[in-house]
Order: C-alpha cells, then structure tokens, then sequence
C-alpha cells in the first residue's frame, strides 16, 4: 500500500517538474538566440503587429468597461461614508497596481498565446519544424525568440492603454452618469497616483508578456498527436499561461509594492 501511494505521488509529481525543467532549458535557449546575429527584426515586427495591434479592440473593450464597473461599484460603496470624493484614486491605484496588467495579460493570453500554440503545434505535426532543422536553420531563433520578445515588448504597452482607457471609462460613470464633481475626480485621480504605481505595473506585465509567449511557443514547439495533440496544447497553453499569470502576480505585488 505504501509503495503503491509513493508510485502514485511519484508520477503525479514527475511530469510538472519534467515540464518546468523544459520550460528553463528552452529559456535559456531563447536568451542565447536573442543576443546572437542574424537578428529576426522583420519576423519579430510582425509578431509585434499580431500580439500588439491586432489585440488592441479586445483589451479596449475589456478595459474601458473594467473602469466603468470599478467606478459605480467603488461610489456605491463609498456613498455609504460620505468618501465619493475618493472614487478616482480608487479607480486609478486599482488600474495601474493590479487589474490593468493581470486583465490585458488574460485577454492576450487567451488570443495571441492560444494562437501562438496551436501555430507552432501545427508546424510540428506537419513536420515544418524538422524541416526547417533539415536546412540546418534554428527553430528556437527562427520562431519562438521573435514571439517571446514581442510578448516582452508589446504587453507593457497594451497595458499603458489599458490603464488610460480604464480611467477614463470610471470618468465617464463617476461624473457623467453619477453626476460627481470633474475637479474632485481628477484630483483624487493625481494627488495618490504615484509614479512607481505605474512602472511597477508595467514590470508586471513585461514578466505577463514574456511568461505567457514562453509558455504558449513552449506548448506548441513540444505538440505530439497530430491534430488532437494541437487542440491539447492550445488548452494546456492558455490553461498554464493563466495560473502562472495570477500565481506570479501575488509574488510580485508582494514583491514591487
């Protein structure tokens, strides 16, 4: 009985650690490749356009009414004690700290990370993959560092957009809809806002960026099982991509704030 239980332990264990030892060893792959010429800049603007621009009207939409429901939820509250005056630090703190960089991370995690998965796990099924090693080219270079440095890239600057949109969108309720004082929300918004708020969240999210676009090329470069073994790592991608994304965030907010 006991060893049949440490068998059990022992195979439930084994395979993340296996996973997390592939995942290091293809970091530092990727580390190596991206300081080593040719440099991929063409394939790295695209992916660029593909992770940053192409999920832009997602992360608006997302943000914009993320703002909105923080403000009516934060001055139906705070109504209660007479602090309505404090909707706007509310709105901007929990913008900036939080909800801007772990939101914009989900949103993109779930668009370009799943087809960033299902994109390279179709290469590997068809056998793209080995062909391009045939032609003695890197795969890791080829694909995986122009995807991983645009994730690094491009996702502090969607959650730059993020956190503009989002206050604005608490503006829009808090003193459109709820009829509150423009001055009183601005200058809440500005006299707690400080800067290490905003590039402590724009460090969050380049970690987001750059786990996220690991993690996903890491799913799809590794795909065995032909077309069942794409949709697998699509899910396992956007599925461990999201937990690693909300496990970090606690270790950083503990950490940067």
């Amino acid at each position: 009985m006991f060893v049949k239980t440490a068998e059990f332990i022992g195979r439930t264990v084994k395979k993340p650690i296996e996973e997390v030892g592939q995942v290091i060893l293809l970091l530092v792959s990727v580390v190596k490749q991206t300081v080593k010429p040719p440099y991929e800049i063409r394939n790295t603007a695209k992916q660029m356009v593909e992770i940053g621009i192409n999920s832009l009207p997602v992360v608006l939409i997302t943000a914009v009414f993320t703002g909105m429901v923080l403000a009516l939820q934060s001055y139906t509250g705070f109504k209660r004690f007479g602090a309505e005056g404090l909707v706007g630090s509310v709105v901007a703190l929990s913008m900036t700290r939080e909800l801007g960089p772990v939101l914009c991370a989900l949103i993109v995690t779930g668009r370009a990370g799943a087809a960033m998965a299902a994109e390279l796990g179709t290469m590997r099924v068809t056998e793209q993959i080995d062909a391009l090693e045939t032609l003695a080219a890197n795969p890791v270079k080829y694909l995986i560092v122009p995807r991983f440095l645009s994730g690094l890239i491009m996702m502090p600057a969607l959650v730059i957009v993020t956190d503009i949109i989002g206050i604005m969108g608490g503006y829009f309720v808090t003193v459109t809809l709820l009829g509150a004082s423009s001055t009183s929300y601005l200058n809440a918004t500005w006299d707690y806002l400080e800067a290490a708020d905003i590039y402590n969240g724009l460090i969050k999210a380049a970690f987001f960026g750059a786990s996220f676009s690991l993690i996903s090329c890491y799913r799809g470069y590794y795909t065995r099982g032909g077309a069942e073994g794409v949709g697998k790592a699509t899910i396992g991608a956007v599925v461990l991509s999201s937990m690693t994304i909300l496990i970090s965030d606690y270790f950083l907010s503990a950490w940067l704030f």
